[in-house]
C-alpha cells in the first residue's frame, strides 16, 4: 500500500512516498522484498519523468541527459516503507540485507550495499512507544501485543480510556488475534473493552453450563436444580444442553 505524504520540516514541505507492508506472519526475506518494491517505485518515477521530457523535447540539454531521459536538475521523491507486523510473537526475521547473508567478513560487506527495514513490532514496543500513536492503531497494536497474556490484556483494556474505537479497527483485532468479538455489521464504533468482557462472561457461563450438564447426565443433579445453579430457566438450560450435544 503506497501513500503520498507531506512532511513539514524547518518551515519547508518535504514530500515523500510512504509504503506500508502489513504482515500477520513473519517474512524472512523482507529486506529483499522491500528493496524490490522501493526500486520499482524509483524506476517508475524516473520513467514518468523521462516520458514528460519526451513530450516536451530535449532542446538545450546534453547528450547524456537525452540518453538517460533524466536531466541533471531532475529530482525523485524519497520512498519510505514501513513494515507493520500484526503478530503477537516477536519478529525474529532479518532486519537488513546483510543479516540475510552467510558472509560475515566486514571487509567484504563494506562493498555490499546494505538495506534495512523499518519495522513496527508490537512485541518490542514499550508503553511509551504505544502512546506515540495518535489513532486507533495504538489500541490495535496494544491489543495484539498483550493478546497472549490475559492478565496484561485485561490491564491494558481497563486502563485505556480509548477502547471505544472504530468498528474497522475492532475487526482488525478480531481477524488478527482470532478473538471472537461480536461486531454488528453496520456498527461504526464499538466498545472493545465491553465486547471482550461480554465474551469472557459468556465463556464462563458456557463452561459452567457444560459442568452442570455433565452432572445432570451422570444423574447427580436434576435439570431443575442445575438450571437454578446456572441462574437459568429449565427450558433455557435444556436448550443449552442440546447445543452441547450437537
Amino acid at each position: 500500500m503506497l501513500k503520498s505524504a507531506v512532511i513539514k520540516q524547518d518551515g519547508q514541505a518535504a514530500y515523500i512516498l510512504l509504503g506500508i507492508e502489513n504482515q500477520t506472519d513473519i517474512h524472512y526475506a523482507m529486506p529483499v522484498r522491500n528493496i524490490i518494491y522501493d526500486a520499482l517505485q524509483y524506476g517508475k518515477q524516473v520513467a514518468d519523468i523521462a516520458a514528460k521530457h519526451c513530450t516536451g523535447g530535449s532542446k538545450g540539454h546534453s547528450r547524456g541527459e537525452y540518453l538517460s531521459g533524466f536531466y541533471k536538475d531532475d529530482k525523485i521523491t524519497p520512498v519510505i516503507t514501513l513494515v507493520l507486523h500484526f503478530g503477537a510473537n516477536e519478529w525474529d526475521g532479518p532486519l537488513s540485507l546483510h543479516e540475510m547473508m552467510a558472509v560475515k567478513n566486514e571487509s567484504l560487506l563494506n562493498f555490499v550495499q546494505d538495506y534495512q527495514i523499518h519495522l513496527i513490532d508490537p512485541a518490542k514496543l514499550s508503553k511509551e512507544d504505544l502512546n506515540k500513536f495518535s489513532t486507533s492503531l495504538r489500541e490495535v497494536i496494544g491489543y495484539i501485543k498483550y493478546s497472549k497474556d490475559k492478565k496484561r490484556l485485561t490491564e491494558f483494556l481497563t486502563d485505556n480510556p480509548r477502547m471505544l474505537m472504530e468498528a474497522n479497527a475492532a475487526r482488525v483485532i478480531k481477524a488478527v488475534t482470532n478473538t471472537p468479538l461480536e461486531i454488528p455489521e453496520n456498527a461504526e464504533v464499538i466498545d472493545v473493552c465491553k465486547a471482550v468482557e461480554d465474551m469472557m462472561n459468556e465463556s464462563k457461563t458456557e463452561g459452567a453450563v457444560a459442568v452442570l450438564a455433565g452432572l445432570v447426565k451422570d444423574g447427580l443433579l436434576s435439570i431443575k436444580e442445575a438450571a437454578h445453579r446456572a441462574n437459568m430457566t429449565e427450558i433455557a438450560f435444556e436448550a443449552e444442553m442440546k447445543k452441547l450435544t450437537q
